[in-house]
C-alpha cells in the first residue's frame, strides 16, 4: 500500500512543480521518486514468500505482485530517463505528462497486485484513462488525435466486456475474491453455466488491453498516432500489467481441470492468430515503428503459452518474458526517438549505413532485433524457450511447432533493420545521441545479455 500511496503523492508533487514553474525539477523529482517507489517495493520482500493482504484482503502482496511491481517502476524509469526535451518539445505544460504517467503506473501497481476483482476492475480503469489522455496530449497532431478516440472507444468498448464478465463471475460465485471463486469451483457439483460466459468474457475483454488477435485493430493505429515516448509505455509496462492480471485471475481460481477444458482451447486459438496475424502482417511494413506494433502482437501470442500450460512455473515464465520483452522494446524504442528527431520520420531506410556513423546506437539495437527475435544467448531467447517448453510439457505439440515457424518469420523482419544498418550504404551525418540515452542503450542491452546467459538471475525471483 505504501508504494501506491506514494507514487500517487509523486504525481500529486510534480503537478505542483509544475503549477509553480520549476520546469527543471520535474524529471529529477520524479526519478528520484520512482526510486523510493522501488525501495519501498522490495521491503515487500519475503524470503518465505508470505502474503501480506489489506483492505480486508482486496490487494494482496507477495512475491508475484512485488517482481511485477519492480519490474513496472523499472520500465517506467527508463523510459522516463528517454524524456528529457520530449515533453517540452511538444507542449509547454510538461507537469501534466509526467504527473499522468506516474497515475498509469499507480493503475498497474493495482493490478499487479489485486485480489479482488473489482481492484482489478479499478486499476485498469486508471491505467486506461491516463494512456487515453496520454495517446492524444499532442493537440495540433491529428494523428494523435485519431489515436486517441480510436484507443478511448475500442478502450470503453473492452472495458464493458471486462466489467460485463466480472459480473457474472460474481452472479454465480457470489463474491469478487479470488479465493471465493476457487472454492465456488471447488465445491459445486455442476458449475452455473453463466461463471463459464464470464470466463470467456473477461478472457475478451483482458485480450482487448493486451492487443491479442482479432482484438487488435486498434493496436497499429494507436501506437503510430501516438508520442514514440508514450507507445513504449504501453507496448511495455502495460502489457506487463495485463499479463500480471490475466495470470493471477487464472493461477488461483480458474485452474482446475474442469475449466482448464473450456478456456485453455479459446487461449490456444487466440494465440494462434496472434502469432499468425502479428508476424505476417509486420513483414509487410516500411515504418519501424509501425512493424513494433504488429510485432507486439505475436508477442502477446507468445505470452499466452504460459496461460494455456498452466502451472506453477507460468509466473516466472511470464516475468522473464515480460521483462526480456520489455527491455529489448526500451532499446528499440529509444533508437527510434534519436532516428525520429533527426531524420523525421522512421522509415527502415533511414537507418541505412547507421552501423558506420553511429556504432553503439546501431550495436544496442542489433541486440535488441535479435532478442526480440529469439536468438540464442540473448533474453529473447530464454523466454521463448521457457515459453515452448511450458507448452511442450503439456502436450500442445502442434501449436509449438506453430510458434516456431512464426519466429522464423520474426527472424525476418527483426534482421531487416539490421541489415539496414550494416549492409546498405547512405549519405547520413552522425546522430547525436544524448548522454542519458547512452545510459538506457548500455544499461539495457547489458540486461538483455546478462539474462539470455544467466537466466535464473530472475527467473527464479518468483
Amino acid at each position: 500500500m505504501d508504494v501506491i500511496i506514494t507514487i500517487s503523492l509523486l504525481a500529486i508533487l510534480v503537478l505542483y512543480l509544475g503549477l509553480f514553474k520549476a520546469a527543471k525539477a520535474l524529471l529529477p523529482v520524479t526519478l528520484v521518486g520512482l526510486l523510493v517507489a522501488l525501495g519501498l517495493t522490495f521491503n515487500h520482500w519475503d524470503l518465505a514468500n508470505n502474503t501480506k493482504s489489506i483492505f480486508s484482503g482486496m490487494l494482496l502482496f507477495n512475491n508475484f505482485s512485488v517482481a511485477f511491481s519492480a519490474l513496472a517502476i523499472i520500465s517506467t524509469f527508463l523510459i522516463l530517463m528517454l524524456s528529457k526535451d520530449y515533453f517540452e518539445r511538444i507542449s509547454a505544460n510538461v507537469a501534466e505528462y509526467y504527473t499522468i504517467i506516474l497515475f498509469a503506473l499507480t493503475g498497474i501497481i493495482i493490478i499487479a497486485s489485486y485480489h479482488n476483482l473489482s481492484m482489478l476492475f479499478i486499476g485498469i480503469e486508471i491505467m486506461s484513462v491516463s494512456l487515453y489522455i496520454l495517446t492524444g496530449i499532442k493537440k495540433r497532431d491529428y494523428a494523435s488525435n485519431e489515436a486517441a478516440l480510436k484507443y478511448f472507444l475500442m478502450g470503453a468498448f473492452s472495458t464493458g466486456f471486462l466489467l460485463f464478465g466480472i459480473t457474472l463471475l460474481y452472479g454465480a460465485s457470489g463474491s469478487f475474491d479470488l479465493t471465493e471463486i476457487r472454492n465456488y469451483v471447488a465445491s459445486s457439483e455442476e458449475i452455473s453455466p453463466i461463471f463459464y460466459a464470464g470466463i470467456l468474457l473477461s478472457i475478451i475483454g483482458l485480450c482487448f488491453k493486451a492487443g491479442a488477435a482479432p482484438f487488435h485493430f486498434w493496436t497499429p493505429d494507436v501506437y503510430e498516432g501516438a508520442p514514440t515516448l508514450i507507445t513504449a509505455f504501453m507496448s511495455t509496462v502495460v502489457k506487463t500489467a495485463v499479463f500480471a492480471a490475466f495470470l493471477r485471475l487464472f493461477y488461483i481460481s480458474l485452474s482446475s481441470v474442469t475449466l482448464q477444458e473450456f478456456w485453455v482451447p479459446v487461449l490456444v486459438v487466440l494465440a494462434s492468430l496472434s502469432l499468425l496475424i502479428g508476424n505476417i502482417t509486420a513483414v509487410y511494413q516500411q515504418h519501424f515503428k509501425r512493424m513494433l506494433a504488429y510485432s507486439s502482437i505475436s508477442h502477446v501470442g507468445y505470452l499466452l503459452f504460459a496461460l494455456i500450460a498452466l502451472s506453477s512455473a507460468s509466473d516466472s515464465a511470464v516475468f522473464l518474458y515480460a521483462a526480456a520483452y520489455t527491455i529489448a522494446s526500451i532499446i528499440a524504442f529509444a533508437a527510434l526517438m534519436v532516428v525520429q528527431k533527426q531524420v523525421g520520420n522512421d522509415s527502415f531506410d533511414n537507418f541505412n549505413g547507421l552501423g558506420r556513423k553511429n556504432p553503439l546506437l546501431a550495436l544496442t539495437l542489433t541486440i535488441s532485433m535479435l532478442s526480440l527475435a529469439g536468438i540464442p544467448l540473448t533474453a529473447g531467447f530464454i523466454g521463448k524457450f521457457m515459453m515452448f517448453t511450458g507448452a511442450l510439457s503439456t502436450y500442445h505439440t502442434a501449436l509449438t511447432v506453430f510458434a516456431v515457424l512464426n519466429a522464423i518469420v520474426g527472424v525476418f523482419y527483426y534482421l531487416r533493420v539490421v541489415v539496414a544498418m550494416y549492409f546498405k550504404d547512405a549519405e547520413r551525418n552522425e546522430l547525436a545521441v544524448p548522454v542519458y540515452f547512452k545510459i538506457v542503450l548500455v544499461v539495457s542491452t547489458l540486461a538483455t545479455i546478462i539474462i539470455g546467459v544467466y537466466p535464473g538471475f530472475i527467473a527464479d525471483l518468483i
